[in-house]
């Protein structure tokens, strides 16, 4: 190639930049080749490996419980679940297809929504028994605080009525995955913020109340996101049509 492609070392091998650029430029191909075959196929089973990534709170809480009818459905697939919290770089890591709950904030990418939940602040009942209920957000600055993944800016917004409150953050306490934030607020460290499908089962148990539930927290949308330009696999696009319809009606 009259370039380098790769990196290695003893512990990884990664993309030089010229790999990168040539990779993004070769999986369009690999894509319509993936699609090609699956036509003259003439079946509607997928074939190969399908790398997907996504948090693993959202994994465990959401998408695992519902994959099996899609496993069973597409047997000769192979499933490789990339869980790691933090955004996966999709190109280096071979990611056909990211699930990401929030702002995209990858103007490389393209995405498709898949639905999205209410943001919703919790505590235990336990901690609002000692600390008593807040009535207005502004009452929060009296509160221990759970920042979460939810809290990208040090800010939580409210509205109400066509008016909007906002309130900074001041917390002792900070945790970089959902699932850690809502343990903490179960274990009664205070309040946080997350949507309304991650802590359902913990609000359902009565583990978890809901606070200021009269005021709106916006929402946060999950995407399938796939590398711009590149021509999403077929696998991709059926998991994720997969995904709207199984998450349709949490």
């Amino acid at each position: 190639m009259g370039a380098t492609l790769l990196l290695r070392s003893t512990r990884a091998v990664t993309l030089t930049d010229a790999g990168a650029a040539f990779l993004a430029r070769l999986e369009p191909i690999l894509a319509e080749l993936e699609n090609a075959e699956d036509a003259v196929r003439e079946s509607d089973e997928l074939h190969g490996v399908l790398r997907v990534g996504m948090g693993s709170s959202l994994a465990v809480r959401e998408v695992i419980p519902r994959l099996p009818g899609f496993v069973d459905r597409h047997r000769s697939l192979k499933l490789d679940l990339l869980l790691v919290d933090q955004r996966q770089d999709l190109i280096p890591e071979g990611v056909d297809v990211a699930l990401r709950l929030g702002v995209l904030g990858d103007s490389s990418a393209t995405a498709r929504r898949i639905r999205s939940w209410p943001r919703v602040l919790v505590a235990s009942p336990g901690y609002l028994a000692k600390a008593g209920m807040p009535k207005h957000p502004t009452d929060l600055s009296a509160h221990d605080l759970i920042v979460g993944p939810m809290t990208s800016d040090m800010a939580w917004s409210f509205r109400r009525g066509g008016k909007k409150t906002s309130i900074r953050l001041d917390s002792r306490f900070r945790v970089d995955g959902n699932e850690g934030a809502i343990a903490a607020a179960v274990a009664g460290l205070g309040i946080t913020m997350t949507t309304s499908g991650a802590c359902r089962v913990e609000t359902e148990k009565g583990s978890l109340v809901r606070v200021l539930p009269q005021w709106d927290l916006g929402s946060s949308d999950l995407h399938a996101v796939y590398v711009s330009g590149r021509g999403a696999s077929r696998a991709a696009k059926v998991f994720t049509q997969y995904l709207i319809a199984a998450l349709k009606d949490i």
